[in-house]
């Protein structure tokens, strides 16, 4: 497993955004795990993540993976505090990104609008986020950054569940806006590393078996 999987996946688990058990979804599955990026919770743990963030995509990049980015956007609002601390990591391994994002509701005084921070117009940008499960937010974020004469580069999340649509459509949400964009998704972590993660520490091997149970009902399969 690259060291920021290792890294990423551990920190989550000592912020408790990382939990094990049975966990009712939104979709109804009962899943063995859960993912709450909410938990990164300090200035210490939402630096510490930022850079697993930022090691993940320039391993994306060094292997060809995704193209240039010239602006970092963080959809509201979980995506705005990750795009916010990406670009401070940036900033400090020497690259100043410009930095944007959205509100749910416009604005009627002051500014106006729906968008915040550097202007989106002639930029390649990439778009920040913790996970995407129905993809709503993403295309959202994807056609808002077009309106404003954007062009979108890559989306990157923190873990990718690699978890099928539905039982019609066995590709994972990742996996159909990818498609349906035309751009890459780079994931810190997926299931797979969860699994190798889960697999290489005594406390966790015990969840490997229902992991990999979840996976064999849900997971996508190989050829997406």
């Amino acid at each position: 497993m690259l060291d920021h999987r290792q890294r990423f996946l551990q920190l989550a688990l000592d912020a408790d955004a990382l939990r094990f058990g049975e966990f009712t979804l939104k979709s109804g599955r009962v899943s063995p795990y859960f993912f709450n990026a909410g938990r990164f919770d300090s200035g210490a743990r939402a630096a510490a993540l930022a850079q697993c963030y930022a090691d993940a995509i320039d391993a994306a990049a060094l292997a060809g993976s995704m193209g240039e980015f010239d602006l970092v956007f963080g959809p509201a609002y979980k995506g705005i505090p990750l795009a916010t601390a990406l670009a401070c990591e940036y900033a400090r391994r020497g690259r100043d990104l410009p930095l944007a994002f959205n509100r749910k509701e416009a604005k009627d005084h002051g500014e106006g609008g729906t968008l915040i921070g550097a202007p989106l117009a002639g930029r390649k940008v990439l778009i920040v986020d913790d996970v995407i499960t129905a993809g709503t937010a993403i295309r959202e974020a994807l056609g808002i950054i077009r309106a404003a004469g954007g062009t979108p580069a890559a989306i990157v999340v923190a873990l990718d569940r690699q978890e099928i649509a539905s039982e019609t459509d066995r590709r994972s949400a990742a996996q159909s806006v990818a498609a349906e964009a035309g751009i890459p998704v780079v994931s810190v972590a997926n299931l797979g590393d969860l699994l190798a993660f889960a697999g290489g520490n005594p406390e966790l091997v015990g969840f490997r078996e229902p992991l990999l149970a979840y996976r064999g009902r849900y997971g996508t399969d190989p050829a997406n």
